[in-house]
């Protein structure tokens, strides 16, 4: 079972990121369901040492007598088994086990909250691949808005489990942050996109108020300024963003992207 080790203030998200080959750049907790931005590298897991890899499994499953003497007695026995090493190498490159190891601790704490036991998820997840820096932008500010367009709430910053929440908070703490690259949300992988923060804020928040629930929505004459190098047509941008929740399948991007991924895969 996922626990997270005592004393330690960490999410779900931010465990996970920080123990997987994982950067998470967008991340949204609805009632029965979640929505993740998210890029795997399973290449860097082998980068890392015995010891490293032994790290964090431990991270992510502590022993039951949570001290250290315990979980330095759970690292050795891992290290002594290089088999045991190279399975959780590749789990920790995995994007099933990365899900295994964030859904069941948000499973397990809703129904403790609720009083229950059984199924908390809809189902299995589903993912989508983003080819370009423009799908990966759509992508996290359709996740972001998530709760906004579910008429949970309407301002950006009271979007409870939400990263754009987390973004607001930090960057109130840290006003420096507002003006350097966007990082992941979680993770320590490169940025997926060349942005700064504010203006993804302010993309985030003129995204938002075209897609207000209940109201067509106008687009303005003069759009954010930053939005021009991202789509020159302000309402396909909506467009491209509201296509997550039922346009897009099983990737997003511009045609060209779509094309060669298909050749890839030997489809059409």
């Amino acid at each position: 079972m996922l626990r997270t080790p005592k004393g330690v203030g960490r999410s779900p998200f931010q465990l996970v990121a920080e123990c997987f080959a994982v950067a998470i750049d967008a991340y949204t907790v609805m009632s029965n369901h979640l929505h993740l931005v998210l890029r795997i590298d399973p290449h860097e897991a082998t980068t890392w040492h015995d010891d490293e890899v032994a790290t964090r499994w431990v991270r992510l499953f502590p022993p039951r007598e949570d001290n250290d003497d315990a979980i330095e007695s759970e690292r050795q026995r891992l290290l002594a088994d290089p088999d045991k090493i190279r399975i959780l190498r590749q789990r920790l490159g995995s994007l099933s086990w990365l899900m295994r190891c964030l859904v069941e601790p948000i499973a397990r704490r809703a129904n403790r909250e609720d009083g229950c036991k059984g199924r908390f998820w809809e189902g299995r997840y589903k993912c989508q691949a983003l080819c370009d820096g423009r799908a990966i932008l759509a992508a996290m500010a359709y996740v972001d808005l998530n709760p906004i367009r579910a008429g949970m709430t309407d301002r950006l910053n009271s979007s409870a489990h939400t990263s754009v929440a987390k973004r607001i908070v930090e960057a109130r703490s840290d006003p420096l942050m507002l003006t350097s690259r966007l990082k992941p949300a979680a993770g320590r992988l490169r940025p997926a996109v060349d942005l700064a923060t504010a203006d993804y804020l302010q993309l985030l928040d003129w995204t938002g108020r075209q897609q207000a629930p209940g109201k067509r929505g106008c687009i303005p004459m003069h759009a954010i300024v930053i939005l021009a190098t991202i789509d020159h047509d302000p309402k396909r941008w909506t467009t491209r963003v509201a296509a997550f929740g039922s346009g897009w399948h099983r990737a997003a991007g511009s045609a060209q992207d779509l094309i060669a991924l298909a050749e890839q895969m030997g489809q059409r």
